[in-house]
């Protein structure tokens, strides 16, 4: 039989079903086909030496590229980076939403899900030059439109989103959240929260997410950390683990730091998925991409199977989306190829604290629903 689109002699690596071994992918009619020898398709590529994992899921990005200032281009972001789902996360609000789906996510080579923001215009004032908290303003929080928006659109629309700190929510304090969670509970779906410094604190945001919801930024620096002073995780971090709140890296600008990690993971804490919160104003550093966000965690001493799960399978299922994230037959077609190379790598934190590590995964190729984004043969 002769396939679409065949990956030849790779070293497929699936979390999802604890594959690890060298062999043929082939994908066709935009699904996961074959796995396995001397396949062949009207398209193959030779990818000896290199990593095959299902289709990378940046669970945290900002891509509405044009309609907000932060926003980066989906489809360069998602060749840089081998990612071939980016999740938006609030971006648009439900006054945006309409010209961020058809102008954007219609017209991606990249899968586009979104979180919805609260705010009637998602994040609208970022940039190097002006830097106002869409939360600030209580008039801005459409709970009746972010519920009608979000229902109208459950194909790509997959949460709310809300971001609360002194910079994003400034005197409404915590406010924001409660209007965020009766939107999430009408519309059925998962919450999304960003925190930034206090007030209020880590431990009162976490306190109010359920099962399900996400907290992004878990690996803040002071202030603002989950973690104490003398490096402990904070119990109402541990308390909402276990009743099923999920931990998301989000990089970002200012979320992520060394110290911070090294403590919850001496703590036995990790982060359930990894995602680099690329926007406009850390493209160019300290985040770069996906694949060098997923590189910290190789220096932080994760197996780069943890690393690969938690930007697939991990993601996938936070997102609730069992046809992504994995090799299974039939599941989406979607590949990342990835180079692990060794060498010498400066890897810097949000603060500015740089590491050296000697692993470092780079992209090398992009498949996405079945169809050649980034071709692994001009790697």
């Amino acid at each position: 039989m002769q396939y679409d689109i065949v990956l030849k002699n790779g070293r497929l690596l699936d979390p999802s079903q604890n594959l690890d071994r060298v062999a043929d992918i082939a994908f066709a009619d935009a699904k996961v086909a074959a796995i396995g020898k001397d396949l062949e398709g009207k398209e193959s590529y030779d990818v000896s030496g290199r990593i095959v994992t299902p289709g990378l899921i940046d669970l945290h990005t900002h891509v509405y590229w044009g309609g907000t200032s932060l926003g980066v281009d989906p489809d360069a972001f998602g060749r840089a980076s081998a990612v071939a789902t980016c999740v938006d996360t609030g971006s648009a609000g439900p006054g945006n939403f309409p010209g961020f789906r058809k102008h954007v996510i219609e017209r991606s080579d990249v899968r586009i899900l979104a979180y919805l923001h609260v705010s009637f215009a998602g994040i609208y004032a970022f940039s190097h030059n002006i830097m106002v908290g869409e939360g600030h303003d209580l008039r801005l929080l459409s709970a009746r439109d972010a519920v009608e928006v979000a229902n109208a659109n459950k194909d790509v629309i997959i949460g709310i989103k809300v971001r609360i700190g002194a910079k994003a929510s400034g005197a409404a304090g915590i406010a924001p959240l409660h209007v965020a969670l009766q939107v999430a509970d009408e519309t059925g779906l998962p919450l999304m929260a960003h925190i930034d410094e206090p007030p209020p604190s880590y431990e009162e945001l976490v306190e109010h997410l359920r099962p399900g919801d996400i907290l992004t930024h878990c690996c803040r620096p002071f202030p603002n950390a989950p973690v104490t002073a003398d490096g402990k995780v904070k119990p109402q971090v541990l308390a909402a683990r276990q009743r099923g709140v999920i931990f998301d890296v989000g990089h970002g600008m200012g979320s992520f730091g060394w110290k911070t990690a090294y403590a919850m993971l001496k703590q036995g804490f990790r982060p359930d998925t990894i995602s680099s919160d690329i926007h406009a104003l850390n493209l160019d550093g300290p985040v770069f991409d996906q694949v060098t966000t997923l590189s910290k965690f190789l220096k932080l001493g994760f197996s780069l199977k943890e690393v690969i799960a938690a930007s697939t399978i991990n993601a996938a299922q936070a997102l609730k989306r069992p046809d992504l994230g994995t090799f299974k037959i039939g599941s989406a077609g979607d590949a990342s190829v990835l180079e692990l190379r060794d060498g010498s790598f400066p890897l810097t934190d949000s603060r500015g604290e740089t590491v050296v590590a000697d692993k470092r995964l780079f992209a090398a190729g992009l498949i996405v629903n079945g169809r050649t984004v980034a071709s692994p043969s001009s790697n």
